[in-house]
């Protein structure tokens, strides 16, 4: 039960809630009752031990708000900080406008103590240099516990009488101690700086320790402790619900890293957008998984494909077919929006790009039409050469862009092809990608050729499904499409483009029943099969297979047999 204490005379022993009346009786008698009424306030229990709270008035140490302009100083601070998302701005701007005088004092029995002096005379505050660094040096040597429990006559020396002081046993409160972290941390240490490039933390540090850490800071040296102030969601169940042990929905990150590997749980936080609250479970899990399959079976691709490549194959990019400039105009696009990323903390963005660079416009895309180059070409054609330069370039550029992410795959990835006992994927930097690599007019032409490469894809796939075909290199789509559509593709081997032995291109409407993607009417496609025999070398089905020096095969592929035998 709790009760009045002793020193209350009158009241003592009686129970704190059944006490109030006689309180007010007593002050009406004595004439010191200055108003009576009701409160309905909104914290009636404690939210942690949901006891019923007693409120109390005591004295406390405050710091102005406006006697020294550390508002005015807070406010220019935050409109110097970049705020990641936008918003916490307004939300930490509102806060500091409109909060009062800074309360800095606590009445708890642990803690760091307000190591001052108050005259029991005329309450007015010691402020003498020695005697406050004879205080700093005992703390600085001993600990705060020093302040309980050294002699004050310790501390005033002989200049002043211990009996004409109070000894202040009130605490910081933990906000101050946090909000002063950067300067026992930054300054301390050569390795960082100070301020902060970043400091980052969960949605309710604007009224915590963004808060604090910024009044410290403006009111001790004029500005804010960072550059910068991310803020994140919580993260939550599958379900949207917080999780709990009671409800046996905690996801154990060293459960996920046992099952999964730690890349999988880095890729699920990139991959997330923490600007929101974030959900991980099972499920969620498993896709992560699927997209990690998607980036590893990207360097597996590269790393089989880069086998024994040296500079002597390399071709500058002037001299490259058109798709492998268009690749490096791509790689040129993608390290501006990774580096504007970067500096904007937009990673859930910059990983959804990368991950459709790497599973749409590389996998489905270009290494699959490059694969044919790359397996049956000449050793020394320029069509190859050309395509494992910029496979060596896409190795170079993802590895790297990857390493912050799946930091242990992008290592397994570059020693893969760097062995080394002391080198890392970590040690490097970005790589540089020059701006010659832009081709805005080529990257316009290749959206066209891709549009109408969709179109006989999507037709090709339709006979494949219904068992008209087998592989798409059986098939000789003739194709009706605009003249624009038609000009892009001029000087293109589109049968390379389409994954096909032949193509026809004609210019006109499409015809009644040709197949038509929704999205694109205007391209009419009717796949037919392709004339001749397979290549037993590259599958081709073509007129000239078995007519060359090697049997069997068309005459590029003879060519090809023909250089590695001479070889």
């Amino acid at each position: 039960m709790a009760c009045i204490t002793t020193p209350c005379r009158g009241f003592a022993g009686q129970h704190v809630f059944k006490v109030n009346p006689v309180v007010v009786e007593a002050l009406k008698e004595h004439g010191r009752l200055v108003a009576e009424g009701k409160l309905e306030h909104s914290y009636p229990h404690s939210w942690r031990s949901k006891a019923p709270l007693i409120f109390r008035n005591t004295p406390q140490w405050f710091i102005s708000m406006d006697t020294n302009d550390l508002r005015a100083k807070a406010l220019k601070a935050i409109d110097e900080t970049q705020w990641v998302p936008a918003q916490g701005r307004n939300r930490i701007h509102a806060m500091v406008e409109s909060r009062p005088d800074w309360c800095v004092s606590r009445q708890r029995q642990w803690g760091v103590p307000i190591t001052v002096f108050v005259s029991k005379k005329t309450g007015e505050v010691l402020r003498d240099a020695a005697v406050i660094e004879r205080i700093a040096t005992a703390v600085e040597e001993e600990s705060s516990d020093t302040w309980i429990s050294s002699d004050p006559a310790r501390f005033l020396g002989n200049e002043y009488d211990a009996d004409e002081w109070e000894q202040v046993q009130d605490v910081v409160e933990v906000w101050f101690d946090s909000g002063s972290s950067h300067a026992f941390v930054l300054e301390h240490r050569n390795d960082l700086k100070w301020p902060a490039d970043l400091y980052l933390e969960g949605s309710d540090q604007h009224r915590g320790w963004f808060h604090t850490s910024l009044l410290e800071s403006c009111g001790t040296r004029g500005r804010a402790p960072y550059e910068a102030v991310l803020t994140h969601g919580f993260v939550l169940d599958e379900k949207g619900r917080k999780m709990s042990k009671s409800l046996g929905n905690v996801v154990e990150p060293q459960k996920v890293i046992n099952q999964s590997g730690a890349d999988i749980l880095r890729l699920w936080v990139v991959a997330s957008d923490y600007s929101q609250d974030l959900s991980v479970g099972p499920n969620i899990l498993k896709q992560m998984s699927d997209l990690y399959r998607r980036l590893r079976n990207t360097f597996r691709y590269l790393l089989g494909n880069l086998n024994g490549f040296e500079d002597s194959e390399r071709v500058a990019v002037a001299d490259m077919p058109e798709l492998e400039r268009w690749v490096m105009h791509r790689l040129w696009q993608m390290d501006k929006r990774i580096r504007e990323a970067c500096s904007t903390y937009d990673f859930h963005g910059l990983f959804n790009e990368l991950h459709h660079f790497c599973a749409v416009e590389l996998s489905a895309f270009y290494f699959d039409m490059r694969k044919d180059v790359v397996y049956c070409d000449a050793p020394d054609s320029l069509r190859r050469r050309a395509a494992r330069t910029v496979l060596d370039t896409l190795y170079d550029c993802l590895v790297k862009w990857l390493a912050p992410f799946v930091c242990f795959t992008a290592e397994e990835v570059w020693l893969a092809r760097n062995p080394s006992d002391d080198g890392s994927i970590h040690l490097q930097q970005f790589p540089d990608v020059p701006d010659d690599w832009r081709d805005d007019a080529l990257a316009d032409k290749w959206t066209k050729v891709r549009h109408l490469r969709r179109s006989v894809t999507a037709a090709i796939e339709q006979e494949r499904a219904a068992k008209r075909i087998g592989s798409s290199l059986q098939a000789h789509p003739v194709v009706t499409a605009p003249a624009d559509l038609l000009a892009a593709c001029a000087g293109l081997d589109m049968a390379d483009v389409c994954i096909t032995s032949d193509i026809t291109l004609i210019e006109g409407v499409p015809a009644e029943g040709a197949f038509v993607l929704d999205d694109v009417p205007e391209i009419g496609v009717v796949v037919n099969l392709s004339e001749g025999e397979k290549c037993s070398r590259c599958w081709k089905v073509l007129p000239d297979v078995g007519s060359h020096a090697h049997p069997d095969v068309c005459g590029r592929c003879s060519d090809a047999v023909e250089s590695v035998t001479a070889g």
